[in-house]
């Protein structure tokens, strides 16, 4: 018989617990046996003292299997995941690229908190887009269709929704065993065969460093190849917005824009890395590189809009969207923030452009508050781009009642968020660091 206090005070003193001292931990937090303050402590001890690879594959096995597991009756799953970024909205256009191609993509998305905007809450600006499909539902469609997107649900590793909680208070996010757990187990749980993971660097990501973010990107390879998943991990650029646009209905216009083959650079590019990745790891392509062709030629041809505006008409959304925007929600007003001298743009801090979309009501300070999906950010300018005084650089999506808030993000944009330079920057950030692929046979 185990006890809550001595599992906490063996990994308080550095020791490697065993995968039966574990599974007994996590199995009395669902049942209610250890309470949340005796989970927070075995959290803190963890973020201290670290995880062996052992335990951390213990730890994804018990959450994996505390719900139930989907296991789809056809080839080619693969999803992908985001560790959260300002302005990425890679999912809406990678997802109906890989679709098009013959991959199946099941995609179990969550909802914005803090300075990242969430999948759930950018497609569910579209009217009517129903994200709460049974999994019976999610198992039908991603069989027969070929592509479907639901928000989180309780039956899927309902271990790490509780573990996860406490995390976002007890200042225990940043730890690689407690992320690999909480991605892997809800991935695996959800029956792809591979996945592919797009791990963000930089100041509006919770990796700020490459060296960290190569750890994580080490374990969650390891950890899906001891599950039989092939992986691909790619590390990507989150020093500035992905993209022109942060805010629901923005990015929801921009990756149909970007279906459509009008889509920034960098936005193009990442999507169609990853799109090429997933179609390469689902065996659909023999390198990454013909996987990438694969999906510029899914993209040109147009097969993967018409993906998309499938998808929207299949899960209750009005698949008009995709041909007016007038018919997703409008921020009333906007104001244009202008360079304030002439030279370059040295710099931006995502996570404060991020912060600022949230205070206009685009995201939640809280999980119950409510999103105005018309608010947002669209920016003309990037890091490294010439600018004279007077050129417009951001536009302000607002409503009316907004307007001090307006002037203080204004003020916080060329005050602080956007550095100026009188000289080009010597080096710009790259747009994908490093890409590993491993495979399970």
């Amino acid at each position: 018989m185990y006890s809550a206090y001595e599992i906490i005070a063996k990994k308080r003193d550095g020791e490697e617990l065993t995968q039966e001292e574990i599974k007994w931990f996590i199995q009395s937090l669902i049942d209610g046996k250890v309470a949340d303050y005796q989970m927070s402590a075995l959290l803190m001890a963890i973020y201290l003292n670290g995880f062996s690879t052992k335990e951390t594959a213990s730890l994804t096995d018990v959450m994996l299997y505390s719900g139930e597991t989907l296991n789809f009756n056809v080839d080619h799953v693969v999803d992908k995941h985001s560790t959260g970024g300002i302005g990425d909205k890679t999912s809406f256009i990678l997802a109906p690229i890989a679709a098009a191609c013959g991959v199946r993509v099941p995609m179990i998305a969550g909802r914005g908190l803090g300075h990242t905007g969430g999948t759930v809450d950018k497609v569910e600006a579209i009217e009517g887009f129903n994200t709460s499909l049974t999994l019976k539902e999610f198992q039908n469609t991603l069989e027969k269709e070929g592509l479907v997107l639901i928000g989180q649900t309780g039956e899927i590793a309902p271990a790490d929704k509780i573990i996860y909680g406490l995390r976002d208070v007890t200042a225990t996010i940043e730890s690689i065993p407690l992320i690999t757990a909480s991605i892997m187990s809800k991935k695996l749980a959800e029956g792809a065969q591979g996945i592919v993971m797009d791990i963000k660097v930089g100041n509006g990501a919770f990796m700020r460093n490459k060296s960290q973010a190569k750890k994580l990107a080490r374990s969650i390879r390891n950890t899906g190849l001891r599950f039989g998943r092939n992986m691909m991990t790619v590390l990507s650029d989150m020093n500035q917005p992905l993209g022109n646009t942060v805010g629901n209905s923005l990015e929801i216009i921009e990756s149909i824009e970007t279906l459509k083959g009008n889509g920034p650079k960098d936005l193009t590019d990442l999507s169609l890395h990853l799109a090429g990745g997933m179609i390469h790891i689902a065996g659909l392509a023999k390198s990454h590189s013909a996987g990438i062709r694969q999906a510029k030629e899914a993209l040109k041809s147009g097969k993967a809009l018409e993906v998309f505006r499938d998808m929207i008409k299949r899960q209750g959304g009005n698949p008009k969207v995709v041909d007016d925007y007038s018919l997703l929600p409008q921020a009333t007003h906007h104001h244009v923030v202008t360079a304030p001298r002439s030279g370059y743009i040295k710099k931006m801090q995502a996570t404060e452009i991020g912060l600022h979309v949230v205070s206009l009501g685009g995201g939640r300070h809280k999980a119950t508050d409510k999103i105005d999906f018309g608010v947002g950010l669209t920016f003309h300018k990037k890091v490294g781009d010439k600018i004279k005084e007077g050129d417009p650089l951001v536009t302000i999506h607002h409503n009316e009642d907004q307007k001090e808030d307006v002037l203080k993000i204004s003020d916080s944009l060329i005050q602080q968020d956007i550095r100026f330079s009188p000289k080009k920057p010597s080096t710009l950030p790259s747009l994908i660091y490093e890409t590993e692929t491993s495979w399970c046979h």
